[in-house]
């Protein structure tokens, strides 16, 4: 990996939710496995781990859309970048692919898009795996207090279309390298080249993302509250990888998920928030455990 692109991987630009162009890159064989992004980071983000596991599985590592290579639509209503829609994105993709079943992980974000497309699709999704990250109707309700102002960001990107974006264009290579740097106190997970290609890329997609984070404090919490009122659960194999950052602010992150999941295993990691870039052996091992769990599919 010299580049900002996975070595031995190829490249497409496939058929997304009403035909948005989504860049993928795919490699190795085996059962299908699909990687998705978190913020504010790209593909990129799984180059140690998606080499290392197509010995076993068909990698597949799209950009969401809205990052990096991917469409980046204008936010015309709600459903442009709900959950939903990127879940659909997910999906078509697969198809096009030539998979009607495949194993997903997700970090961040992209492990809100994975929970979205195993509830809405739960017989295409044969494995969900979560990285450090909440259900999203349990994170707004335990942020409270100070220790909430960790997601500030979350806070400034709910607001109504217009004045973040510009707030965050005007300082928008600062305002990503600020969490590059926050959620990697060592400073030691990004080689200059992919540091620089996470500023950049984020940077040029000021707006989508911006819409991304204001759908989660909209219609993906709607999507989510009807759900958990019909009783709705993943029903296929799940496991949650996370920091231990509810001790901090006082909620147990299994037990929300289990919520969501009765059965999913959750696991802690003694790792940043990046962790598939800082210990990507340690989450490749992970992976590979909860794909070896039996699904009845």
């Amino acid at each position: 990996m010299t580049g900002t692109t996975i070595d031995d991987f190829d490249y497409r630009q496939l058929p997304g939710e009403g035909g948005l162009p989504v860049n993928v890159a795919v490699g190795g064989s085996g059962h299908p496995l699909v990687l998705l992004h978190g913020f504010p980071q790209t593909h990129l983000m799984w180059r140690h781990i998606a080499r290392e596991l197509a010995g076993q599985y068909t990698v597949i590592a799209p950009d969401l859309r809205g990052y990096g290579a991917s469409g980046k639509p204008e936010e015309t209503s709600p459903h442009t970048y709900s959950k939903r829609t990127m879940a659909h994105d997910i999906v078509s993709v697969a198809h096009e692919l030539g998979h009607e079943q495949f194993a997903l992980i997700g970090h961040d974000r992209g492990a809100l898009v994975g929970v979205r497309a195993a509830l809405d699709h739960p017989d295409t999704v044969t494995h969900l795996g979560i990285l450090d990250v909440l259900p999203t109707m349990d994170t707004w309700d335990v942020l409270h207090g100070v220790d909430a102002a960790v997601a500030w960001h979350m806070y400034l990107m709910a607001q109504p279309k217009g004045l973040p974006e510009r707030m965050i264009d005007a300082v928008a290579e600062d305002f990503f390298a600020s969490f590059l740097d926050a959620w990697d106190p060592a400073g030691t997970t990004f080689p200059p080249h992919i540091r620089r290609h996470y500023i950049e890329s984020c940077s040029r997609a000021v707006p989508s993302i911006v819409a991304d984070y204001r759908a989660t404090a909209g219609i993906d919490l709607e999507m989510d509250r009807a759900d958990r009122k019909a009783g709705a659960q993943l029903i296929m194999p799940v496991g949650v990888l996370s920091q231990d950052w509810g001790s901090r602010l006082g909620f147990d992150a299994s037990a929300l998920w289990r919520e969501w999941a009765p059965h999913a295993t959750y696991q802690p990691i003694e790792a940043g928030h990046f962790m598939a870039e800082e210990k990507p052996a340690d989450v490749a091992a992970f992976i590979r455990n909860l794909l070896q769990r039996n699904t009845t599919r």
